[in-house]
């Protein structure tokens, strides 16, 4: 005889959870979420020796920036592109539509719908691999995303050289009561060997005498 669940609270003496109140929260036009500067610095120290090997950044879904000047601000040349002008001098192109990189390194937080397999079949991660060629990228995906099994080939084909599980949850909404866990997934072609699990905590800021 099944139980439900509704009455095995009851039965244990636990208070059912009431999963209406929390508000929902409204999309963003486009599905835009400017990225918060933790996620970025923290990877940027992460990865500062790897980075600074590389002359440019191609932060190939910009926004308005946000991520761009971060990566500026820690002493590298970076450019931008996205398919909507927003102020910030990026080249306004679909990232599809490029068939040479603009830099061999890539850091960005690139649209889901684009990378995941639902509706994008991980087209992100093989036209950046495949078609561009590029040598290095960073995208800051959901931690959930390398799950879907019908990924596999493609994680098959183009295994990450480090994945960074960040310990904090991100709000790039600004509402509040972040729902997922992130993380950095960096493919490296200098990378020989499995791919490696490191956890990333909140970058600390500068100290004075690193400013200097």
């Amino acid at each position: 005889m099944s139980v439900s669940a509704r009455g095995l609270f009851h039965a244990t003496g636990k208070r059912s959870i009431n999963t209406e109140q929390r508000p929902r929260l409204e999309r963003s036009a486009h599905d835009f979420y400017p990225t918060p500067p933790e996620p970025t610095r923290a990877l940027l120290q992460a990865e500062r020796d790897r980075l600074g090997s590389f002359p440019l950044i191609w932060e190939a879904a910009c926004g308005d920036g946000a991520m761009m000047r971060d990566i500026r601000a820690d002493g590298h040349k970076c450019v931008g592109s996205d398919i909507i002008d927003r102020g910030c001098g990026a080249v306004i192109k679909n990232f599809f539509d490029f068939s040479a990189p603009l830099s061999s390194a890539i850091v960005t937080n690139p649209p889901f719908d684009t990378i995941n397999w639902r509706d994008g079949r991980g087209r992100w991660l093989t036209h950046a691999m495949a078609t561009l060629g590029v040598e290095y990228m960073a995208l800051l995906l959901s931690w959930n995303w390398p799950a879907a099994g019908s990924l596999g080939p493609i994680w098959a084909a183009h295994p990450p050289a480090r994945v960074y599980l960040m310990r904090w949850k991100i709000d790039f909404t600004g509402q509040g009561a972040p729902p997922m866990t992130h993380a950095w997934f960096v493919w490296d072609r200098a990378w020989e060997g499995e791919t490696v699990l490191r956890m990333l905590d909140r970058a600390k800021p500068a100290s004075q005498g690193e400013m200097q």
